[in-house]
């Protein structure tokens, strides 16, 4: 198993959308040697631009590096990636620690994790919070778990492409924790375009109320990245699409059903994030709930 080290220099970054290209430039900024795979020809080439050495398969990507962050879009985006991993283990000579930043079932992750050990590799479950624009400021924090001291030897990659990162215990916690952030993100984003349409409503200026809002007791982080773009009625380029965050609202709602918890307030959100994708908003930001709730 990998032990830890304060001299990570490479890094495979697979999947080259808005986070994981995000993170790839902050570690060629920070010196990184940073190979990059994403089957997307435009994502690849936008991180080729950036300084990012994108390979042509995952197994080139991740040849000989110490740590691979993965930023995947769906389960079986990981089931692919972890499939070219273990069909050939003899071709990766060092075995580094995947770190899986995806927002995806426990359950996904622990069938990855399991498939990685038995060939050699270690595995953190380390989901991240924050959207595709913080991650650009490294306005990001990383919720880490599974093995403490694979946790270690990647802290210097977390570093340079996090604001704060927390190790929380066993494999599956990070998860857990990103589940609970976001069900807070659900309801904070559509409590700030309830707020702003009934501003809107009552005759008062958007951009005036946001300002005063944002410096008083109702301010959230989410109404700080999201209401600009509510006020603007303009969302895009998206920090999280309407059509991807579904997948995220259905996995908090199962983790809750699991759990047994009352989620009355996520649950409220539902409807509207499911309106404003019916109203053709899939690819636009979340902060297009407002369209549904100005109306």
């Amino acid at each position: 198993m990998t032990q830890p080290s304060d001299t990570v220099t490479s890094v495979a970054v697979l999947g080259l959308g808005i986070m994981g290209s995000a993170l790839a430039r902050h570690l060629v900024a920070d010196g990184f040697d940073v190979r990059g795979f994403d089957p997307d020809h435009v994502a690849a080439q936008r991180a080729r631009d950036s300084g990012v050495q994108v390979a042509s398969t995952v197994l080139e990507a991740v040849q000989d590096v110490a740590c691979i962050l993965t930023s995947l879009p769906s389960e079986s985006a990981l089931v692919s990636t972890i499939n070219a991993l273990t069909n050939h283990p003899s071709d990766q000579k060092a075995k580094a620690v995947l770190v899986e930043l995806s927002t995806l079932s426990i359950a996904a992750k622990l069938e990855a994790r399991d498939r990685l050990i038995d060939c050699g590799f270690d595995m953190l479950d380390c989901p991240v919070s924050g959207t595709g624009a913080q991650a650009q400021t490294k306005d990001i924090v990383l919720y880490a778990s599974g093995e403490e001291e694979p946790f270690k030897s990647c802290q210097p990659v977390f570093d340079a492409v996090a604001r704060e990162s927390f190790f929380l215990g066993k494999f599956g916690n990070g998860t857990r924790m990103k589940f609970i952030a976001n069900l807070l993100v659900a309801v904070h984003n559509v409590a700030s375009a309830e707020a702003l349409a009934l501003a809107t409503k009552a005759g008062l200026d958007p951009q005036q109320v946001f300002d005063v809002i944002s410096s008083g007791a109702g301010a959230s982080r989410i109404l700080e990245l999201r209401g600009p773009m509510m006020v603007e009625e303009n969302y895009s380029p998206p920090s999280m699409k309407l059509d991807v965050w579904q997948k995220d609202m259905k996995l908090i709602h199962d983790f809750a059903e699991q759990m047994g918890a009352l989620t009355p307030l996520f649950d409220a959100t539902r409807p509207v994030y499911e309106s404003a994708n019916q109203l053709g908003l899939g690819e636009q930001d979340t902060a297009a709930v407002f369209e549904v709730l100005k109306r």
